[in-house]
């Protein structure tokens, strides 16, 4: 988890940089297709590709959403903000994300609700006010 943290923290610093010439837009379609052919090659490399061919319609849908979600709107909005304004500002909001998931994950999944989940979604909603 230590490269995860270290990787997505440094991955901002590179994006606003390259924001500085680029439309959003742009720069989504860029690291999508880069991450794109470098999937495709993990993929087979490690075996997967007939798991990827034979997807059954429900997966392929839920992925596609979350893709278009998440991979194109949410990376494009990201991008748009990050271009407009600081990123010490912008990532810190972007990733309040968990609180949006801990609202719909009740609501949809039926998850339950506890008071280390009501201390943590306070906690997130604190700091989105302490960086604005």
């Amino acid at each position: 988890m230590i490269a995860t943290a270290l990787l997505w923290g440094a991955t901002p610093i590179i994006e606003k940089m390259g924001l500085t010439k680029v439309d959003p837009l742009v720069g989504v379609t860029i690291r999508s297709f880069v991450v794109t052919v470098g999937l495709f090659i993990l993929t087979f490399l490690f075996g997967k590709g007939r798991a990827l061919i034979s997807l059954d319609s429900k997966s392929l849908i839920l992925f596609g959403a979350s893709g278009m979600m998440a991979g194109l709107l949410g990376m494009w909005t990201y991008y748009t903000a990050l271009k407009m304004e600081a990123t010490s500002k912008i990532v810190p909001i972007a990733a309040c994300y968990p609180l949006v998931t801990a609202f719909l994950s009740v609501l949809i999944l039926k998850e339950g609700v506890t008071f280390q989940r009501i201390i943590g979604t306070a906690l997130i909603v604190s700091g989105i006010w302490l960086v604005k």
